[in-house]
């Protein structure tokens, strides 16, 4: 199985103290377009859209559009107006903010040594900048995302959350088409990186550069960028896995299928939409509907009624039939994806919720004796399986 390696940025493959940066950053920004606006309302409008990136939770919206919803409106300009003189920006002054970074050979050294050994890796930087900043800044750390096959990077363009949120994690993983292999994050930070990474349920390697390390945190693998390669090459797959087996985790997960699927879904014309490999398999448009109903009609009705009763009894449901019974080949995939995203919203609104009783108990007539924990773990695992089963056609229909 392929190891895949979520890599965070700053401070772990460029030595880039943002306490220092980001004040430089912004006040470049705000000195390059104080001609038209006050440099006192794009700080403002800055720090307001940045921490509503922070703090956002909904899967139906790209970070840059949450961003874009709050600076634009902020400094009083339309988008179509500025952005051709912000993308100028980050082409001719951006970069001129390398001097406040330097390369780590040993981050280079073990990339090279990475890519080498087929390890998969992601660039897990927090989504806060565009795509042409964080470029840039791969530069300055001498990884060209040119030059380098990265399987993903993550933006503000890319991503719907940033760590903060857990969902993250999962969102990245989702988009990797949720592969069977083990993930691990590696970064700096507790706070940033490591500490939600486990909320996540991924296994985690802090990149722990102070002489003795923070002796009460010994129980996380950690040590300098060399030692991660020793530290890969000791373990076994199966300690390295991803799971979803606590609550936080299934509630992050809960939250990202949407945005996989919306980012899944976007630019798929008709014919890719109801592409598939042979006559028995389900199209991606069957797929979701398929989950619009699982949503409606099991899992909202479900959680429901567990959570209103004590000892519940819930009957199992086969809903493979539905796909022919309910016709999806001929539905509207666009309504369909809409009506399971409120659906999942509803949903959450359950199961985010930090009183919650995960060990409630349940009587399945499948499973027999279960948990609100077990049940739940059961759909996280439904749709992953959903989630991979798209990935593999759309790749199978961009081969075709």
């Amino acid at each position: 199985m392929t190891l895949t390696l979520l890599l965070d940025l700053d401070d772990t493959l460029l030595d880039s103290n943002m306490e220092n940066f980001i004040p430089a950053y912004f006040q470049a920004l705000s000195s390059s377009l104080n001609d038209i606006v006050s440099p006192d309302i794009m700080f403002q409008a800055l720090i307001g859209g940045t921490k509503r990136m922070m703090e956002n939770k909904d899967p139906q919206h790209f970070l840059s559009e949450v961003f874009d919803e709050y600076f634009y409106p902020k400094i009083g300009i339309e988008k179509k107006v500025l952005f051709p003189r912000i993308n100028k920006f980050y082409d001719d002054i951006f970069p001129d903010l390398q001097y406040l970074t330097k390369q780590r050979q040993d981050s280079i050294d073990f990339v090279n040594w990475a890519i080498k050994e087929d390890i998969k890796i992601v660039i897990a930087t927090n989504p806060l900048f565009p795509s042409k900043a964080i470029y840039h800044r791969l530069r300055w750390a001498g990884l060209d995302p040119e030059d380098y096959p990265f399987a993903m990077v993550t933006t503000y363009e890319n991503s719907h959350f940033t760590k903060e949120k857990i969902s993250y994690f999962p969102e990245i993983i989702g988009k990797l088409g949720w592969p069977d292999g083990p993930v691990v994050m590696v970064g700096n930070d507790i706070k940033m990186d490591i500490e939600p990474a486990i909320a996540a349920g991924l296994p985690v390697f802090w990149i722990n550069n102070e002489v003795g390390g923070a002796k009460e945190r010994q129980e996380i693998p950690q040590g300098r960028m060399d030692d991660l390669r020793s530290w890969l090459e000791g373990f076994t797959i199966q300690s390295l896995l991803y799971s979803s087996q606590k609550p936080t985790a299934l509630v992050a997960a809960i939250r990202s299928i949407p945005a996989i699927l919306e980012t899944f879904l976007s630019g798929l014309d008709e014919e890719k939409m109801n592409y598939r490999t042979n006559k028995d398999d389900w199209s991606t448009k069957e797929v979701i509907c398929h989950l619009r109903d699982v949503e409606i009609e099991v899992n909202l009705p479900r959680i429901q009624k567990i959570l209103s009763q004590d000892n519940t009894f819930v009957n199992g449901v086969n809903t493979d039939p539905w796909v022919n019974e309910r016709n999806y080949s001929e539905q509207n995939v666009e309504d369909a994806l809409k009506r399971y995203i409120k659906t999942r919203l509803e949903t959450l609104c359950y199961l985010d919720n930090n009183k919650l009783r995960w060990d409630t108990p349940v009587r399945h007539s499948f499973f027999g004796s279960s948990t609100l924990l077990e049940l739940v773990s059961v759909m996280v695992e439904h749709d992953k399986a959903h989630i991979q089963q798209i990935h593999r056609l759309i790749n199978h229909s961009h081969e075709s």
